[in-house]
């Protein structure tokens, strides 16, 4: 019997260790004393295993917390991809080609400035602060924010963070406020870039709240060199102009980067790229019409086209008809939930055509029992294009 107590004293040991072993062990013994000081007087009789059950259920109690709490092992962490650098992403971009090469001569720049100037030698003041230029979609947020990863990677910049805003995030509508709006988004930006799209827009006639947002910024500009970076974006020509407004801006600002529209075959890759990403496949017959598509927008282009965010927004008509159908089945694998097929690039039941006809009507076909889709004869002229 005395053996076999101090099995379960070991035991009851080997789980809590040796923390509080004192009050532990006091307690403990003091239970399996009584229960064996009840026994004694039964013993002869053979009632002797209930001591040994009394004190298996008592050892038993006490380790049942420990022993769920420690059968459940940790699951390993799925490992990390690591890291790209900026240079990876910036050569991952689709097209840019002209952008990807001023990038890299403008970092390259950077580092031998600060070679030489960690040997005491002199360097040419230069201005990291841009000019992007170019229409919507085409990359110019997606670039500030690699610059912002590159800059801190050399150690032209602490942080490397990218702030965006426009002039609704600088300009107040009270006199004196619209300092403190600017200066509390300079702040955000402090060892990173702060990102002005539309800059033009604070250059208004007749107003002065814009300009103050301009002086404020320029001031941070001048106190704070070296702290932060500033690049305007905006249309092309509208940027010319917004620049060469003030002295200022055109004594900081002598460095365009200029964004050329994609072309078919980047426009096409770009959607891809979409497809890629979020585990989508072509059919071959629906690979062929989306390339059609692609090529309709970039051909018929106006003033607003939006380049990169045309194909998303396409890719995402595509998507949501796909998934229209799907949800329709009775049966679904994964090879149904990832396929694109021709039937996906029909809008069903859209009374808008997605293209109109400047001067006459557009030849729409009788309408079709229900469940069944509209087909749209596309004009053979150029059309206009709803927004």
């Amino acid at each position: 019997m005395a053996d076999m107590l101090d099995g379960f004293r070991n035991i009851y040991e080997d789980f809590y260790g040796m923390t509080d072993e004192k009050e532990r062990k006091k307690a403990i013994n003091d239970r399996i004393r009584a229960a064996e000081e009840k026994s004694r007087p039964s013993s002869a009789a053979g009632i002797a295993p209930a001591v040994e059950t009394e004190v298996e259920t008592l050892v038993e109690t006490e380790m049942k917390p420990v022993a769920v709490a420690t059968s459940k092992e940790e699951e390993p962490a799925a490992p990390k991809e690591p890291e790209k650098s900026g240079m990876e992403e910036l050569e991952e971009l689709i097209g840019l080609k002209t952008i990807k090469h001023d990038v890299e001569e403008l970092i390259g720049l950077a580092k031998v400035r600060m070679m030489r100037e960690e040997k005491g030698m002199k360097s040419v003041p230069m201005s990291l602060h841009l000019v992007f230029s170019g229409n919507p979609g085409t990359g110019k947020t997606t670039v500030a924010r690699i610059l912002g990863k590159l800059y801190k990677e050399i150690g032209i910049l602490e942080t490397g963070q990218l702030i965006e805003t426009d002039r609704a995030g600088l300009v107040a509508g009270y006199v004196g406020q619209t300092a403190i709006k600017t200066s509390k988004k300079i702040e955000e930006a402090m060892g990173g870039i702060l990102f002005i799209d539309e800059a033009y827009t604070l250059n208004q006639k007749d107003e002065n709240f814009g300009q103050e947002a301009i002086d404020t910024i320029l001031k941070a500009m001048e106190d704070h060199r070296d702290k932060f970076i500033v690049i305007v974006a905006g249309y092309t020509e509208l940027m010319k102009d917004f620049v060469e407004s003030n002295p200022g801006l055109k004594s900081r600002f002598n460095k365009y980067f200029y964004f050329p529209d994609y072309t078919v075959d980047e426009l096409q890759a770009i959607f891809e790229l979409q497809c890629k990403k979020y585990q989508y496949t072509l059919t071959e017959e629906a690979d062929a019409a989306v390339r059609e598509e692609i090529i309709r927008l970039e051909k018929f282009k106006g003033e607003n086209f939006a380049n990169a965010r045309e194909v998303r927004n396409l890719f995402e008509r595509i998507i949501t008809n796909q998934a229209a159908r799907v949800s329709n089945l009775e049966e679904v694998n994964e090879e149904i939930l990832t396929t694109i097929t021709l039937e996906d690039l029909t809008d069903e039941y859209d009374e808008k055509p997605l293209i109109l006809l400047p001067e006459e009507p557009m030849e729409i076909e009788e309408e079709k029992p229900a469940g069944k889709k509209k087909k749209f004869k596309l004009p053979e002229k150029e059309p206009i294009i709803r927004r």
